[in-house]
């Protein structure tokens, strides 16, 4: 952290932060500033006067990048001890659980005697401590069982790390300009004071020092520590507050670093409302909705009764025996069956068996080369100081050996020694050529030339995708790793999106513990493909509320596989009353819950593996809550807007 801000500081005292290059398009100014991270000194002299403003784009960049590395240095450090402190309470209420139940035992003991009436009350105590035990009662009540706090003690907890989090969070405060947005007022007043206070080396917080910014859970360790006059618990509470909610207001935008992109403020992003109105009826005719948010919302509501009639019409028409029908069963619960698998003939699968036979074997650089020649998939493999240089047999050869190195795990020198090319000439090779943009052009041609195929159309139109998670193993340091018990060491995880024609047509790495839901619509609509995609699958994990609307803001649909159906809560836009007379079977099933007030009760259970788990990447549609009704006819449940 220290490291990382005092490059930062080095770079502003150059003026690096201050820079006008505005002139320049972004990615014109990020393709200038990797030439000169791949630059050598000699490499920037030979290009003469171009080397200034490849210098200056290099500099201006590396301010942006490098404030952001502190920023996210911050995040991942705090919500490190953070983390520490919620494994140690949970081991903590363990811990206390198992205590409980031995009190829980005693208590099953006293409280018949105490309320039978027929035992004398001077006869109480002794029977007790006859039935019981003193050495047991002395046990029991030696452990003192002190009432827990709101956050079960995690603040508590956190605290044991504030020596810790004070080697570094000055320095940050002091290095970053946070700027608060609406709603966050008092905690940008609390971020000035505790700057000041570290200047002046300020041991008390003020009386008057704002607190309203302070989460529920943790407002009573403040409250206890002002009136016991413990000004170091308070100070160490309250720093610990403000620290948890600034990192927290980073996380959900309401607070911004200028000039960073990550943590830019939100309405950046946005249309200004000056520039809003004369785009507005192009985008709402471009994904099919009404200006106008009354029209917007009986639209919805058009589309839900819609669905909730074919589901009525569905369950009516069930019976409770039918077992591969969405259906009520004898205790009117409602079933929702998995989908069931294809049946392949034996034939078709001698025939197969047959046919893969028959296939010849390829070595992986023989079939990258007549790929190449259906595709011309290296040709996207420019160099990246900009020049369209002839890429010549040997500089075609070289890419596909780095290409099989990275995919096949070998290694540059591993791959040196297996086809002979020196590791000088690899390493030189991947530097300059093999760029993410380079991939990422690379494989959109790639899936592009596989849509077009009519073998691929077999499989699915190209309108449908989903995505997941994998996680991979790592070493050394890195922004994106995280350790993770279940995995045995540091992981970062790739988000991958795989059409229906099952080709992967974006990857993104993201830190493995991040909710994958954040960023399920970034490569859905970041797709640089011809595939027309209109409908994406995820697991539970990669659906959200926010999700739902997001994907129907942009007209398209979010058809996610979700795992414990009983706790899904439904929506509905009437009485529960008005609700059962319109859709009666529906109201059979018990099924309905109060939207956003409580979970739904554990009246839906599905068959099997089918009410849980995620989709597999390019599997059709396996998320989908289907029902028969009538041998082929299908009905999807609703998704809730």
């Amino acid at each position: 952290m220290k490291a990382a801000i005092d490059k930062l500081t080095w770079l502003r005292a150059i003026d690096a932060h201050q820079m006008d290059v505005s002139v320049l398009p972004n990615e014109r100014r990020r393709f200038l500033a990797q030439v000169a991270r791949r630059s050598t000194n000699q490499g920037l002299e030979r290009r003469k006067e171009r080397k200034f403003p490849i210098l200056l784009a290099f500099v201006a960049q590396a301010v942006i990048d490098q404030l952001y590395e502190v920023v996210a240095l911050f995040d991942q450090a705090v919500s490190a001890r953070e983390s520490r402190a919620k494994s140690k309470t949970d081991e903590a209420l363990i811990e206390r659980a198992k205590k409980g139940e031995t009190r829980q035992l005693l208590m099953d003991m006293i409280l018949p005697a105490l309320a039978d009436p027929s035992i004398p009350d001077d006869e109480v105590g002794g029977m007790l401590r006859e039935r019981i035990g003193m050495q047991r009662l002395r046990e029991i009540t030696s452990d003192a069982w002190k009432p827990l706090p709101r956050d079960h003690g995690r603040l508590s907890e956190l605290e044991s790390s504030y020596t810790y989090l004070r080697q570094f969070t000055p320095i940050v405060l002091a290095a970053i300009d946070f700027q608060g947005g609406p709603g966050t007022g008092e905690l940008m007043e609390a971020v000035a004071l505790l700057k000041e206070l570290n200047r002046t080396s300020g041991r008390k917080v003020p009386a008057g020092a704002p607190t309203g910014f302070v989460p529920a859970k943790y407002a009573d360790y403040l409250d206890k520590a002002r009136k016991s006059g413990q000004d170091t618990a308070y100070r160490h509470y309250w720093e610990l507050c403000v620290i948890l909610c600034l990192r927290d207001g980073l996380r959900s935008g309401d607070v911004s670093v200028p000039g960073s992109r990550r943590y830019a403020d939100p309405a950046t992003y946005l249309y200004t409302l000056e520039q809003w109105p004369p785009k507005q009826a192009e985008y709402c005719r471009l994904v099919g909705k009404p200006a106008n948010a009354s029209d917007a919302l009986e639209q919805g509501k058009q589309e839900l009764h819609a669905a909730l009639a074919e589901l009525e019409q569905t369950l009516a028409g069930a019976s409770s025996d039918d077992a591969g029908t969405v259906r009520l069963d004898e205790e009117a619960h409602l079933v929702v069956p998995p989908l069931s698998a294809e049946d392949v003939p034996a034939e078709a699968k001698e025939l197969r068996d047959e046919l893969a036979a028959m296939l010849p074997f390829a070595p992986i650089a023989s079939l990258l080369i007549e790929l190449d020649a259906r595709t011309g998939f290296l040709d996207c493999f420019t160099h990246a100081g900009g020049r369209k240089l002839a890429k010549s047999a040997e500089t075609k050869r070289n890419i596909l050996a780095v290409l099989i190195a990275m995919a096949t795990n070998l290694g540059l020198a591993r791959m040196s020694d297996a086809c002979g090319v020196s590791y000088d000439v690899l390493a030189w090779t991947m530097e300059w050529y093999v760029r993410e943009e380079t991939l990422r052009e690379a494989n959109t041609a790639i899936v592009d030339h596989h849509h077009q195929l009519e073998l691929a159309k077999v499989f699915g139109g190209g309108t449908m995708s989903s995505s997941d998670g994998q996680r991979f193993p790592v070493r050394g340091k890195t922004l994106t790793g995280r350790n993770m018990v279940i995995h045995g060491g540091q992981v970062l995880s790739t988000y991958t999106h795989v059409s229906d024609q099952w080709s992967t047509y974006r990857t993104k790495i993201i830190v493995p513990t991040a909710r994958e839901a954040h960023f399920v619509l970034d490569d859905f609509l970041g797709n640089a493909t011809d595939l027309p995609i209109a409908e994406h699958a995820t697991d539970t994990h990669g659906a959200t509320l926010i999700n739902f609307a997001l994907f129907d803001l942009v007209g398209k649909a979010l058809t996610p596989r979700m795992r414990d159906l009983t706790r899904v809560t439904l929506v509905r836009d009437d009485t529960p009353t008005e609700i059962a007379k319109r859709y009666p079977a529906r109201a059979t099933a018990r099924a309905e819950a109060d939207a956003l007030t409580r979970p739904a009760p554990r009246s839906m259970k599905g068959d099997g593996a089918g009410s849980r788990g995620g989709p597999r990447p390019g599997a059709g549609h396996p998320h989908r809550l289907k029902a028969r009704s009538g041998g082929s006819a299908t009905m999807s449940l609703f998704v809730p807007r």
